[in-house]
């Protein structure tokens, strides 16, 4: 997938009345960018992220991920950075992408991109709400519209192409140099990279998100000290984000300056903000773990992970409190080595290693404890056996993504596939762009024979992916399957189908036109 050299940053849009910071203009003096024309841009570098073997989508780190995410764009929604307008008008879509690089992007119409290396080396969920608290105000501040205003003379079509070849140059420069050549490359350089101002001013006003949603301050000044300490090493490509957010000294000291601006009151942590925040990295310490496995780091990486949990002793700590710094270091090791061994099919071991983790005392940490319970369902299901719960789980009580996502997979492998489609309707009715729930869909409906509603949840997991003409073709497929069965017809379904077809039909009219006047 997409290496990003670079951070662009469009997300939450500015506010003309909210507490903003710096001194850039507002959108109205500098930024001729429709937000219409920014979301095509983004919709079609989306689309290509998609089909991508490096895109992945991965429900539990995914909702780690927006657990951090949400509460940073409620507080820039609250501070007037976030205009209703363009929040509804945006995509708002976080991908995660199956890379070792330390680097988070985002695109044109509200995409961001998120390298698992990032959330491999940070050591805390204030660390990462720091580089998204800084990418979200890239956004609100409009800095990526006033680029891509700056090439005005480009045409959409164009500047899509050039985003996409920056974002392939980190992995392969053939790729790049077949995306961007000649002149182009300079100009999509001088596009792509935020000035200095622009750096400060991010920095400045998401350092108030992020302290604004709760996360602490220090959050900010330790990942600037972890870039820091790489940015005097010799870069070999694992730092990408230093090329794209160069650190310089008055960044660096004006983070510093701000927070020792934070009263000593308020900086000063209670006792229950201290046990909260060590719950916090306990399950950052598993995710860390699962990102960097994720990521694909080789059997010998595995077997290096699998290693290190077996030699380290799990800690008595537990018995004072389960956040403990030991705690959070075995957590981690313990997680990533029953991970890993599931991976090279080491079920044994991974048994073994999950029942150390659960001896750790995580059942006092309910997100942690659930986190570990998908993590044993998971290595059932990897070595192909029914979860011994799957017979008696209620999947109607299930309410995160990875809970539903994961228990509908359990319960399939125990034939309960009528709980499965029932539960995953009332998902995408209410998520109708979770690809990954509808294929299950598609597949639940497919084991009950019910083949029309299958070939349109294909069709609809399509769709999700901005893949509009793979999804025409089996929304249209699913029309001949009706057709040619009309005694046996459903006609709600039929309604349906004809209705979705129709819309997906006007949005690949639209994007051929759209391109055609592009060129």
């Amino acid at each position: 997938m997409v290496s990003a050299n670079f951070s662009l940053a469009q997300a939450p849009t500015t506010s003309t009345a909210g507490p903003t910071s710096g001194s850039l203009p507002s959108l109205g003096e500098t930024s001729e960018l429709a937000a219409a024309a920014e979301r095509r841009i983004g919709d079609r570098i989306a689309a290509s992220i998609y089909r991508d073997p490096d895109y992945i989508d991965d429900p539990v780190l995914a909702d780690y991920v927006q657990g951090i995410w949400l509460p940073l764009v409620a507080a820039a929604r609250t501070r007037g950075e976030l205009h209703a307008e363009l929040e509804e008008r945006f995509a708002w879509q976080l991908f995660l992408i199956r890379d070792r690089s330390i680097n988070a992007f985002a695109l044109p119409g509200g995409y961001f991109g998120l390298h698992l290396g990032l959330v491999a080396a940070v050591g805390s969920p204030d660390e990462m709400a720091a580089v998204l608290g800084h990418e979200l105000s890239h956004v609100t501040q409009r800095h990526i519209s006033r680029m891509l205003t700056q090439q005005a003379r480009q045409t959409p079509w164009m500047i899509a192409a050039m985003l996409l070849g920056a974002l392939a140059a980190g992995k392969s420069g053939d790729v790049a140099s077949a995306a961007i050549v000649g002149g182009q490359a300079v100009a999509a350089q001088n596009q792509l990279n935020f000035s200095r101002d622009m750096e400060r001013e991010a920095d400045r006003v998401g350092f108030g998100v992020m302290t604004d949603a709760g996360f602490e301050s220090r959050g900010m000044t330790a990942m600037f000290e972890k870039l820091q300490q790489a940015a005097r090493l010799n870069d070999n490509g694992s730092f990408p984000y230093l090329r794209s957010h160069p650190l310089t000294t008055e960044r660096i000291a004006e983070a510093q300056a701000r927070v020792q601006l934070v009263s000593a009151e308020a900086a000063k942590p209670t006792r229950e903000k201290e046990i909260e925040s060590g719950k916090a990295r306990l399950l950052h310490a598993m995710m860390a773990s699962r990102a960097r496995i994720l990521a694909a780091p080789g059997v010998d990486g595995l077997r290096s992970m699998v290693a290190e949990a077996q030699r380290r002793p799990v800690s008595l700590a537990h018995l004072q409190s389960p956040a403990t710094p030991e705690n959070v270091r075995d957590a981690g090791a313990l997680y990533g080595g029953a991970f890993a061994a599931a991976q090279l099919r080491d079920f044994a071991v991974a048994k073994t290693l999950l029942g150390q983790l659960k001896a750790l005392g995580t059942q006092d940490v309910p997100q942690v404890a659930g986190t570990i319970d998908l993590l044993g369902t998971e290595i059932d299901l990897l070595a192909g056996v029914v979860p011994p719960a799957a017979s008696s789980t209620d999947i109607s009580r299930a309410t995160s993504r990875a809970e539903v996502l994961t228990q509908a997979q359990a319960l399939m492998a125990a034939n309960r596939v009528q709980a499965v489609s029932d539960r995953l309707q009332t998902w995408v009715a209410l998520h109708p762009k979770d690809a990954m729930a509808w294929q299950l869909l598609a597949t639940a409906y497919g084991r009950q024979n019910q083949n029309i509603r299958a070939v349109r949840a294909d069709a609809e997991s399509r769709a999700a992916q901005l893949d509009y003409s793979a999804a025409l073709d089996r929304f249209k497929a699913a029309q001949g399957l009706m057709r040619s069965n009309p005694s046996g017809a459903d006609y709600v379904e039929g309604s349906i189908l004809d209705t979705r077809t129709r819309q997906i039909e006007s949005l690949v009219k639209e994007q051929a036109l759209q391109d055609k006047l592009d060129r």
